[in-house]
């Protein structure tokens, strides 16, 4: 029988979308709000999800000056529908596949629209001390 570490996670469903950039030093992964949010070069520019729609897929964080040019390449993307701000490639589009790709090679060229600046955390009181 062969032994398990319980401590190894399971990758994402979705983590053969980010390979791409994966190798690219400034590459960040780690979990946010039950999905994984993925960081190059200081921003969060997508965030794996594999719930219940409409968090299947991919989070798109982008500024909403963005919306529409990336809304007009990319077919399948849509205005997410609770989490506004940013934009949303549902799993179950047709071309999920494709244009997934296509966005993540748009990242990986350092396509402007695509990612924000993560905000600064805050300090609790106690860090302070």
């Amino acid at each position: 029988m062969a032994s398990t570490n319980k401590n190894t996670k399971k990758p994402h469903p979705l983590q053969w979308v980010v390979e791409p950039i994966m190798d690219e030093a400034s590459y960040i992964q780690k979990s946010m709000f039950g999905c994984q949010a993925c960081y190059l070069k200081g921003r969060l520019v997508l965030a794996l999800t594999s719930g219940e729609e409409p968090w299947n897929g991919l989070l798109i964080p982008t500024d909403h000056q963005f919306h529409g040019s990336i809304r007009k390449e990319f077919k399948s993307v849509e205005q997410h529908p609770v989490l506004k701000k940013w934009l949303y490639l549902p799993e179950a589009s047709e071309d999920f596949e494709a244009a997934a790709s296509d966005i993540v090679e748009a990242i990986r060229l350092n396509d402007q629209r695509f990612g924000v600046e993560p905000k600064e955390r805050k300090r609790k009181k106690h860090e302070n001390r």
